[in-house]
């Protein structure tokens, strides 16, 4: 095998791809194909975007984290912490995804809504687990390489079971095509009884009394920001993916405007996505290793904010192959190197005490601000100004986070902010 590609099959990087597999299908499964079935059932675009809110329950997630980091599950937690939690999580995501398969959004609205809110909550605690594991799995050296893979199988798991919805339905309609989705979860909790539990740094503690039960909620939030400068690292977490969340979300009803069909969708964004994320990826790992952490995550981050131009082009050209291949093809491209380096960041900042309950805090800061605006006006504003103006708008909005990560750069905040999970062992003992 070529040296280069080496440090993406070690056991660690290749664990975190099958994780990631199953932490993104939830996702797909009351994002973009939710919006898809939504749509052709007919229902007014405001309404389809409302939906978007049930995703915000990724982002209180922080507050039952704690929970995986510590509560002990009886019997299964003989197969370890991060395991036990595997597979529970991931059997509440397979209930959930089968009650969403059922329900009929045309003869009753708000049990759908209910039923989507259900996915987001097993989803999102299938994430704090899958997250907490990872990071621990991975060794700093394997931050990037890792936390690529993991992205690459996220990427995989919500493309590839979006896709499958889409043409299960088309055959046999949305029922099926969401129980055939369910199977997703499997990769991770498959993953968890083969690898085994990672190292552990902080082992659950009994509950014995109020006072330890609220130290153990707000403990790994307070170690976080105590750190100098962690509320302007916050900043940047909630800014810096505004746009690329706002148009992702909105994308399925703009391929829907347009006339493309399930098979089209299906076709660009596996087979042409598929592979510029895969080329991503390993471009995003080069990055990070000739350029470094700082320079690799600017130009990530410039990068995702033009690829929403892409899509404000496509919606002035109208239905088009080229087009629609053209767009996906560069949004996944800037994606997969985000996804390694961004990533990187995002999983270095964590102290390895607290891994499942700072990362939650993180990733979910990461899209609040975008799934927040989508819900609440995202369908209003494209019905005002259109498709085109919206996107350039997505792009727009881009610069913030961008210019506060080049003052972080320059400041050196980035380097002071990274916590244990980013350092290496002589470097926490020489701390």
């Amino acid at each position: 095998m070529p040296t280069p590609l080496r440090p993406y099959f070690e056991r660690a990087p290749m664990a975190s791809f099958f994780l990631g597999i199953s932490s993104g299908f939830p996702y797909a499964m009351i994002g973009a194909t939710l919006t898809t079935r939504l749509a052709q059932d007919h229902i007014d675009a405001a309404d389809v975007t409302a939906f978007t809110l049930a995703i915000l329950v990724y982002n209180f997630k922080p507050l039952w984290s704690w929970i995986v980091d510590g509560v002990h599950i009886p019997v299964l937690g003989r197969l370890g912490q991060r395991v036990s939690w595997l597979i529970v999580a991931g059997l509440l995501v397979i209930a959930a995804v089968a009650n969403l398969a059922i329900q009929d959004p045309a003869a009753n609205l708000p049990r759908m809504a209910l039923a989507a809110i259900l996915v987001a909550f097993a989803g999102a605690t299938f994430d704090i687990v899958i997250d907490g594991y990872r990071i621990e799995l991975l060794k700093p050296s394997q931050l990037g390489v890792g936390s690529g893979m993991s992205q690459y199988g996220w990427r995989i798991g919500s493309v590839a079971a979006g896709a499958l919805a889409l043409v299960v339905a088309q055959r046999a309609g949305w029922e099926w095509g969401y129980l055939a989705c369910a199977l997703f979860a499997l990769p991770a909790m498959l993953t968890g009884l083969i690898v085994g539990e990672p190292p552990r740094h902080r082992e659950p503690s009994a509950r014995k009394g109020i006072g330890e039960v609220w130290a153990s909620i707000y403990g790994p939030f307070a170690e976080f920001f105590r750190r100098t400068g962690a509320w302007i690292v916050i900043l940047f977490i909630l800014l810096h993916k505004i746009g690329d969340t706002l148009g992702q979300l909105v994308l399925r009803l703009l391929l829907d405007n347009l006339g493309f069909t399930n098979d089209e969708i299906a076709l660009y964004d596996v087979g042409v996505g598929f592979w510029a994320y895969l080329i991503g990826i390993f471009v995003g790992g080069w990055l990070y290793a000739r350029m470094g952490l700082k320079r690799s995550v600017l130009l990530s981050l410039v990068l995702m904010g033009v690829s929403n131009a892409s899509f404000a082009i496509l919606a002035g050209a109208g239905h088009s192959n080229a087009g629609l291949a053209g767009a996906i093809g560069f949004e996944n491209f800037a994606s997969g190197i985000g996804g390694v380096v961004v990533v990187a960041y995002f999983s270095a900042l964590t102290d390895l005490r607290y891994t499942a309950s700072q990362y939650a805090l993180i990733s979910a800061a990461a899209s609040v601000v975008g799934r927040l605006l989508t819900g609440t006006t995202a369908g209003a504003m494209v019905n005002a100004i259109g498709f085109v103006d919206f996107y350039w708008f997505t792009t727009i909005v881009a610069l913030p986070g961008i210019l506060l990560f080049w003052w972080m750069s320059r400041s050196g905040l980035v380097d002071s902010s990274v916590g244990s999970a980013g350092k290496a062992e002589s470097d926490q003992a020489g701390a």
